[in-house]
């Protein structure tokens, strides 16, 4: 394209001012070729015209459009040139506050001189893993590039940070750590990163100092390699310094300051740490004060202090070196105060003794003072003969001293580094490193010396370095799109760098000077002139003969070479240093060993990087005089080392400007910018992209972009790529201005301008077609508007005159009515009036005569009343009179009646007849008695002479041992100790025996008592019957009498015989029931005694010693208060000691003896009760059987029997049956179980009863029974004795006695009389055994107490100690095996017992639900509907919902149900069914009362699914799955438990499956702390799912096609810089991931509100990510982006409405997102706009509004910026807010999660158990 079609009427353009640098200017004429000057119009309105030169053609700069203004990149400018890119980053900077902008490769920073919210550890997230491009520029994106690179492609990186001092570059590198370091963190817990960071402040306090352009500048440079390993975890560190500014330590300019370190150490001098060091305040001290004020604005010494202490203990300085690096730094200051006096006119001078400040030097740093005072003002002269020592004059004892400070200082700089290496060092292997270069970038100043002649020669190295890097990309780029690749020109700084490093170059000039005895500067400024006088980049100032002049790539800059020899010596006297050598601190001494003695440097650049990295401080020889290698030299050489290293890496760049010298906060000077710009090569960089193809667009981009320029045929075809090749060869008719590449369009500098022109004409044209079409019909609108108005007037005037004489019309016809109404109605009123009249006249007469006839009727009716009632009343009195004669005679006919059959009843009492039948029932029921109480009599004597013989045995034994006690004092008269332990042992047996006897004194009056009582019960009885035995003596008299032979008297005489031994024998067993109960309740006792010694605290052995002892057992076992006994004993000797605790053990033994006898006895006497009585009733049977003669009798005695129990066993089923019916009753009443368990405890009570009822009746029956049968069969012998009984006769009746009674009362009498003989001769058999056994267990015991005795006196014979030791492990190991036999016997009786009652449950709800079902069916259908049930019946009674397992099967179990499930082998069952399943092995746990099995279960349980999840942590399904079955799990635990807050809803039948044991309210809690655990999880793989696609698909992702409109990109969207495969997502691919999370929680049963709540998370996460972005990124910040934002977010909230999610609250959390989408589309010119955003955008905070404002970019020029004044109109409407001031959201903070009750509708005895979970071993109970 020519100039003329450029330079057009309203075309701006750039023009130079001296001020502004450029200022831009419009076209007012359009510009011809040959035109002399240019007519432009100035901002101002001034006219102006600019000179043109028509041969050379130097027309001025085009300006951008400005939808290219503030672009992220500069790249992407369509006119690539220095007022572009200083106008881009001035717009930048001032109105939208970006201090980082992208130029190409080359990040932009400039310094804002003010604290900015854009650092937090929030935005480190939001750039991490994002694409450079993607985001606005920022340091961070750098570091996440050159992260990224190193991961991607294995290739170690640098970042290069670079600018003037004040420009902000330590902070950068600061901030790229922090990036790495937060990004990056170390796996290990070394926490390496923190010791990284910790590096900067202690760097900062040693190395940085306050300059005229920085408070903080950094007067040094350094290269840190941050190293990580393959896993890309940061595992180390290491740091190169380059050219420290040693002569601040001597010399600051004014309002400049030394190092920070030493104000911090003065504003800490007053600490009690630091009073020998002998500091004040700065201003004392000459070093600190040179430059005027020792103070920073806004910054605390103190303080920064303790930092940087903190930070050298975090890096692993010790507290020592600590003080020793103190110690050195206050030394230089006292250094410079030392007080130098001249002598003999200058040529000599001397440092006094006394000095305060020479004195604190050298105790400082622990050197001699006589010495250091010498060599301070003499200097040692070596010459090959002889040495002299020479006076130095004023000056040079000055230069000497602070040559010396600079030593020093420089050394311990060097020390610091070293060890902060070392504390970075890692022995892991390094993978690869990431190193950041802060170093200073070019420098001039009016004074140029040595330092900035060093720093500008690495910048002119760095320069060429990055200007082949750029190159290099360029040429990449081009060869991957197969363009055709041009060599560009490029400058090359090659000749300047052979300037400055070659051979005889200025650095080997400067050595060579240096080596020359008495050179000097002028003489090294003469050899440069002469040397490289005809150099293109040398020159020699004109007015000057010591300085020379460089012409770097930046600038030219003149050099003063005064101090550049003594500089480059660096010369420190060598006496000097061997005085500090010779220091008594070490660490002073080593400061300043040789440095081939000095321990080599550690590199961090081994291992597996491609480059050998090698220290910043190379090796040098030996350090004599005459080889030192000077600064410069050692510079160069560092230089190269650097260069070797960013070679060998990927470099990424970061240039910090300084928009001005004031410091002042967001203030840009154009022209500092513009110097800084040149100087950096960020105006190389644009120049290199100019002469390219500097604009490059997609396809797809340039499509969308200029479709509108295409023609409708050619957007009718498909392929994009020949359509956008056919309209720039229709629009470009040069083809060097474009090239096409395979995915890419590449542009000259200028053609997307013009482009753009194009198309903002073709949209100029299309507005002006809209516009004339709008007016048109607009106009045509209003015509029709007022046509219809006039219309509208006209009918309404029409209608209101018609309206008016109607309303006449009717008013004329109303008042006619009205007249009308009022004449009727007032002759009706009178008509009325005298008919009323009337009618009451008539009413008042008719009533008159009505009354008249009722008074006379109710006068005759009251007549009759009388009548009637006196008629009744003399009928009533006739009627009793006659009633009462005829009562007379029948109570006079009864009484006769009456009297007669009295007498015949009194005959009748006098017959024998009725006396038979009532001595039968009462004769057998003292009978009864008596024997009852001859038995326990006999038992009671029983018991009492074996307490006889234990007591007679125990007082023997006493006595024994009282005799053995005088033997053993007569023997050991010495002993007096173990005399008075025997003496305390007696008293305390003695003290047993009397509490015995007291104890037995107790049972004895019990027993008196319970004995009377009897007694009186007897009396009863006997009182009762008294005349039932006085008739029989006389009848038995009577038969004695008068029978012949002598078979009655001998019955009689062992009858009376019988009777004396029963008495007796009753007596014994009386003795022996009074001794059981002593002893029974000393066991009770003891007993007691034994649960209170288990509950006091105490030594108990754990189960690892009782073991170990097992096998050493050999003694019986004993009972378990004998273990209680013998821990208390072991307790007692631990508090009491052992000599005493030796003594007590042999009264131990005996009373354990005591107790085990007196346990014997009581369980031996309680077996052989029961033993005497069961063979009591066997004799009893077979006695009775013996006496029988014939079959006739065993059958008659049998049939009886059968009979008895037969009516006996009728009776018992008919109770039975009464109390099933009120069992069931009370059942179908009330069906809670307390009222089932009492309703069976009664059942049972009752058939006990009745059981033992039936016993005793059984017993009376057959003995009168069999006496009755025996009668019957002697009736022949009753006729022998006809005539001794015909004269008997009753003494009270005048009857005779019937013979057959007679005989068969005697008969009866004498059998049972030989019964009771046959019963007393077997108890006494029995009796004799029983004593000849107790016999035996006394001589047992006695023998077994001989040896425990012997065992004891061999025990009394050893020492003390061995005592103790003796008898406690004889003892131990005896209750171990007793303890364990125990414990083996309980776990039988528990299981027997556990057993039983799982038996009874389960027969006790059977017999309930039979009963309840029986009672409930009626009876004529209860049979058929009992065998339609059965079936649901049997499955009641087979499964109660519980599981039963062995304890060896839980693992299995676990690993079933929990390891190896997978969700989908129960996707076809119940939900949470393992949950259940959990629970119902739980249940059965309870249900068996096994704490161990449940705690074991539980436990087992949660560490299973703990494990799962671990190894599963990316598994959304298996992860939800657990959720929901934990959560399953917590409520029923809830739901079983028994509160009654949880069984609101439960029924009947699920309150028969609580828990009844157990209260599981801890394990409830852990279980709800696993359910969060699980819950957060389950968020995080769902985040880590979805936060991929956010940005792509709320953002980025059209859904309204053809609505955004794409801006032209820069370098930072290249192919090169982007990661490989296609990471866009749609909305769709959204919603579809969410409705796989909703379908896979709602299937797996997760409870609602917990799906509710995850959604919540979910979306709030998507409201963040998508936020934080938008605040990130100028691109979509745009109406178009804003239209397309709210309908994405409307389909997200029509997904919520589908899935009934309105109530979760994930609505809300979109509400910030949908405010700025808002936002955007919103206008945004007027203060009424400012007030309605400020209104709309509640859920925003004022940074996060301002934020949005400042990157809101037009997509095409018809679009209007936001005008500054605008956003400062919305921050006076925000400023009374009180936002946060964080700008992004935290995307990671998490809601608390809430798990409310869900209790279940599922049965447990409902659950089936598929086969596929191989649970075979579970047993349904």
């Amino acid at each position: 394209m020519s100039a003329a079609q450029l330079y057009t009427k309203y075309t701006r353009v750039w023009i130079p001012d001296p001020d502004e640098v450029w200022r831009s200017a419009e076209i007012i004429k359009d510009y011809k070729e040959g035109d002399k000057s240019l007519h432009l119009k100035l901002e101002d309105e001034t006219l102006y015209e600019y000179p043109v030169d028509p041969q050379g053609n130097e027309l001025p700069f085009l300006r951008n459009p400005d939808i290219l203004v503030g672009e992220n990149d500069l790249t992407a400018l369509s006119y690539l040139h220095e007022p572009a890119v200083l106008h881009n980053l001035k717009v930048r900077f001032l109105e939208s506050n970006h201090i980082y902008t992208y130029c190409g490769i080359v990040l932009v920073a400039i310094n804002p001189y003010e604290q900015l919210p854009i650092y937090e550890q929030d935005v480190i997230y939001a750039y991490s893993g994002q694409n450079m491009g993607d985001m606005d520029p920022h340091i961070f994106a750098v570091a996440e590039e050159a992260y990224k690179q190193m991961a991607r492609d294995e290739k170690n990186q640098s970042i290069i940070v670079s600018g003037e001092s004040g420009a902000g570059k330590t902070v950068s590198a600061k901030y790229a750590m922090r990036f790495f370091a937060t990004v990056g963190g170390s796996a290990s817990e070394t926490n390496i990163e923190a010791k990284v960071l910790a590096s900067s402040p202690i760097m900062e306090a040693i190395g940085n100092a306050k300059t005229t352009r920085n408070d903080n500048s950094s007067r040094f440079g350094k290269y840190i390699q941050i190293g990580f390993d393959k896993r890309y975890h940061i595992i180390g560190a290491n740091m190169r310094t380059y050219l420290l500014e040693k002569s601040r330590v001597v010399f600051q300019a004014e309002d400049e300051r030394n190092y920070h370190i030493f104000y911090q150490l003065c504003a800490s001098a007053s600490l009690p740490e630091f009073k020998d060091l002998g500091l004040t305040c700065a201003e004392d001290f000459f070093y600190t004060s040179q430059g005027g004020d020792t103070s920073i604005d806004g910054v605390d010494d103190a303080d920064d202090f303790e930092k940087t202490r903190h930070a050298f203990t975090l890096l692993g300085v010790k507290e020592s070196h600590q003080v020793t690096i103190f110690r050195i730094i206050a030394a230089i200051l006292h250094l410079g105060n030392l007080e130098i006096q001249a002598e003999r006119d200058g040529d000599a001078c001397s440092v006094s003794s006394e000095d305060e400040h020479l004195n604190n030097f050298c105790d400082l740093l622990g050197v001699e003072h006589s010495q250091m005072q010498h060599w301070l003002c003499h200097r040692k002269l070596v010459t090959t003969a002889e040495t002299y020592v020479k006076n130095m004059s004023l000056q040079q004892v000055v230069n000497a001293r602070n040559a010396l400070a600079k030593h020093i200082y420089a050394q311990l700089f060097n020390w610091i580094v070293q060890h902060i290496n070392k504390a970075l060092h890692t022995t892991v292997k390094q993978h690869s490193f990431i190193g950041v270069l802060d170093i200073y970038g070019f420098e001039t100043f009016e004074v140029n010396s040595f330092e900035q002649f060093c720093i500008n020669y690495a910048n002119e190295k760095l320069q060429q370095q990055f200007n082949l890097h750029v190159f290099k990309l360029e040429q990449e780029e081009y060869m991957k799109e197969g363009i055709p690749w041009t060599l560009i020109d490029f400058y090359d700084n090659q000749p300047c760098i052979d300037l400055i490093e070659a051979k005889l170059g200025v650095l080997d000039l400067l050595d060579e000077e240096c080596k020359v005895p008495k050179g000097t500067d002028q003489n090294w400024a003469q050899k440069l002139y002469d040397r490289h006088g005809s150099s293109q980049h040398f020159q020699k100032p004109r007015m000057s003969n010591t300085s020379f002049i460089i012409l770097h790539f930046a600038d030219k800059v003149e050099y003063q070479s005064e101090g550049f020899l003594e500089k480059n010596r660096d010369t420190v006297y060598e006496e000097q240093i061997n005085i500090l050598k010779a220091s008594k601190y070490q660490m002073v001494a080593d400061l300043f060993q040789d440095e081939k003695d000095a321990p080599p440097t550690t590199s961090m650049g081994k291992g597996t990087s491609k480059i050998s990295v090698r220290s910043a401080r190379p090796v040098i020889k030996a350090a004599n005089k005459e080889h030192k290698k000077t600064v410069g030299h050692q510079f160069r050489n560092s230089l190269h080392l650097l260069m070797e290293t960013l070679n060998a890496t990927t470099p990424h760049y970061v240039r910090c400007i300084k928009p001005n010298d004031e410091k002042l906060p967001f203030k840009f000077d154009p022209r500092r910018a513009v110097q800084q710009l040149r100087a950096c090569g960020v105006l190389e960089t644009i120049r290199i992209s100019a002469a390219g193809f500097p604009s490059r667009w997609s396809y797809h981009d340039f499509f969308n972009r200029y479709r509108v320029l295409m023609k409708k045929r050619d957007l009718s075809k498909n392929d994009k790529k020949q359509i956008c090749q056919t309209l720039l060869e229709d629009l470009i008719k040069d083809p060097d201005k474009f090239q096409f590449g395979r995915t890419k369009i590449f542009f000259r500098a200028g053609q997307v301008a013009y482009l753009e022109k194009l198309r903002a004409d073709k949209f100029r044209a299309a507005t002006i077609m809209i516009q004339k079409t709008v007016r048109g019909w607009l106009q045509r609108v209003k015509y029709q508007r007022l046509r219809q108005a006039a219309i509208l007037i006209q009918r309404h005037t029409r209608g209101h005159l018609a309206r008016r004489l109607a309303e006449h019309l009717r008013r004329t016809r109303a008042a006619i009515t009205f007249q009308k109404q009022y004449r009727m109605l007032r002759i009706l009123r009178a008509f009325q009036k005298v008919r009323k009249a009337t009618l009451t006249i008539q009413a008042f007469a008719r009533g008159m005569f009505v009354r008249r006839t009722y008074q006379k009727i109710l006068a005759e009716h009251k007549a009759t009343i009388l009548q009637k009632y006196a008629r009744g009343w003399l009928a009533r009195t006739r009627f009793l009179r006659l009633r009462g004669a005829t009562l007379v005679l029948q109570c006079c006919y009864r009484r006769m009646k009456a009297r007669q059959e009295l007498k015949a009843l009194k005959i009748e009492a006098r017959s024998a007849q009725h006396l038979k039948k009532l001595n039968i029932g009462m004769e057998n029921k003292v009978v009864q008695l008596q024997r009852k109480i001859d038995e326990q009599n006999k038992e009671y004597k029983l018991l009492n002479e074996q307490l006889s013989t234990l007591t007679s045995a125990h007082s023997s034994e006493v006595e024994k041992l009282k005799k053995e006690l005088l033997q053993y004092q007569q023997s050991h008269q010495g002993d007096g100790n173990q005399l008075v332990s025997l003496q305390e042992e007696m008293e305390h047996l003695r003290l047993e025996l009397e509490r015995a006897h007291g104890e037995r004194k107790v049972v004895e009056d019990s027993y008196t008592k319970e004995k009377d009582l009897l007694r009186k019960r007897i009396s009863d009885l006997e009182e009762e019957n008294a005349l039932l035995k006085q008739e029989k003596e006389e009848l038995n008299s009577r038969i004695l009498c008068q029978a012949e032979d002598e078979f009655p008297q001998i019955t009689v005489e062992e009858n009376i015989q019988m009777k004396k031994e029963l008495e007796e024998e009753r007596s014994r067993y009386q003795n022996l029931v009074k001794e059981y109960s002593r002893l029974e309740q000393r066991y009770d006792n003891l007993r007691d005694e034994m649960t209170v010694i288990k509950q006091a605290p105490g030594h108990r052995r754990n189960p690892s010693n009782q073991s170990s002892l097992e096998s050493d057992s050999n003694y019986p076992s004993i009972s378990t208060s004998e273990l209680g006994d013998t821990e208390d004993v072991i307790q007692q000797v631990e508090e009491v000691g052992m000599e005493k605790a030796a003594m007590d053990m042999t009264l131990f033994l005996k009373l354990q003896k005591r107790v085990r006898e007196l346990e014997q006895e009581r369980k031996k006497l309680q077996t052989q009760l029961e033993k005497k009585e069961q063979e009591s009733r066997k004799s009893q049977v077979m006695e009775t059987k013996a006496e029988g003669t014939s079959e006739h009798e065993d059958f008659a005695y049998n049939s009886l029997k059968r009979q008895e129990l037969e009516s006996e066993n009728k009776k018992l089923k008919n109770e039975l049956n009464e109390l099933r019916k009120a069992v069931a009753e009370r059942a179908a009443q009330n069906n809670s179980s307390s009222d089932i368990q009492d309703s069976y405890n009664l059942l049972l009570n009752q058939l006990k009863s009745a059981s033992e009822e039936l016993e005793v009746r059984k017993e009376e029956v057959l003995i009168l029974r069999t006496q009755i049968m025996k009668a019957a069969q002697q009736k022949e012998m009753g006729k022998n004795m006809e005539s001794i009984t015909t004269s008997a006769s009753w003494p009270n009746s005048d009857k005779h006695i019937d013979q057959e009674d007679a005989i068969e009362a005697y008969q009866g009498m004498c059998e049972t009389n030989r019964l009771l003989e046959a019963q007393l001769q077997d108890q006494r058999r029995e009796h004799e055994e029983e004593i000849e056994a107790l016999k035996t267990q006394v001589d047992a015991l006695q023998e077994e107490m001989e040896k425990q005795h012997q065992a004891f006196l061999q025990t009394l014979q050893l020492s003390p100690e061995a005592q103790v030791e003796f008898g406690l492990q004889q003892e131990i190991t005896r209750l171990t095996n007793e303890n364990l036999d125990l414990k083996e016997l309980l776990e039988r009786l528990e299981k027997n017992e556990r057993k039983l009652k799982k038996q009874l449950k389960i027969y006790m709800k059977r017999v309930q639900d039979f009963e309840a079902s029986q009672a409930a069916v009626p009876a004529e259908r209860r049979q058929h509907e009992q065998n339609m049930q059965v079936s649901v019946q049997r499955k009641e009674k087979d499964f109660q919902g519980m599981l039963e397992y062995y304890k060896e099967d839980e693992p299995l179990l676990i690993r079933n149900l929990i390891t190896d499930l997978k969700p989908q082998t129960v996707s076809a069952t119940v939900p949470c069914l393992p949950a259940y399943i959990l629970y119902m092995c739980i249940r059965h746990a309870d249900y068996i009362n096994d704490d161990q099995k449940v705690h074991s279960l539980l436990t087992s349980t949660i560490n299973g699914i703990k494990k799962v999840l671990k190894k599963h942590n990316d598994d959304f399904q298996l992860t939800s799955f657990w959720l929901a079955n934990t959560c399953r799990l917590l409520h029923c635990l809830k739901q079983y438990s028994g509160d009654a807050d949880f069984m609101t809803q439960n029924t009947p039948k699920q309150n028969e499956h609580c828990l009844k044991n157990f209260d599981l309210t801890e394990y409830r809690q852990v279980l709800s702390h696993l359910s969060i655990q699980i819950y957060q999880q389950l968020i995080k793989i769902a985040e880590a799912i979805l936060q991929p696609m956010v940005v792509s698909a709320v953002l980025e992702n059209e859904s309204i096609q053809g609505l955004s409109g794409v801006k032209p990109m820069g370098y930072r969207n290249r192919s090169s810089s982007m990661g490989d495969g296609d990471n866009s997502y749609s909305l769709d691919a959204i919603i579809r991931q969410l409705n796989t999370f909703h379908s896979i929680m709602s299937d797996q049963g997760l409870d609602p509100e917990i799906v509710q709540q995850v959604f919540k998370q979910l979306f709030y996460m998507i409201n963040a990510v998508a936020l934080n972005n938008l605040l990130l990124r100028k691109d979509v910040c745009s109406w178009s982006t804003g239209m397309q934002l709210r309908f994405n977010i409307s389909q997200l909230e029509e997904w919520l409405r589908g899935k009934n999610l309105q109530q979760s609250g994930a609505a809300q959390m979109l509400e910030p997102l949908i405010q700025a989408a808002q936002l955007l589309q919103l206008k945004k010119k007027t203060s009424e706009d400012a007030e309605a955003i400020c209104s709309l955008c509640t859920s925003l905070s004022t940074q996060q509004i301002v934020k949005i404002l400042n990157l809101y970019t037009p997509v095409n020029e018809f679009e209007e910026r936001v005008t500054v004044a605008f956003i400062r109109d919305i921050q006076m409407h925000l400023q009374e807010r009180n936002d946060p001031p964080q700008l992004l959201l935290d995307f990671k903070h998490m809601f608390p999660v809430m798990f409310p009750f869900n209790p279940s509708s599922i049965t447990m005895d409902s659950i089936h158990l598929p086969a596929s979970l191989n649970l075979e071993f579970l047993n349904k109970v």
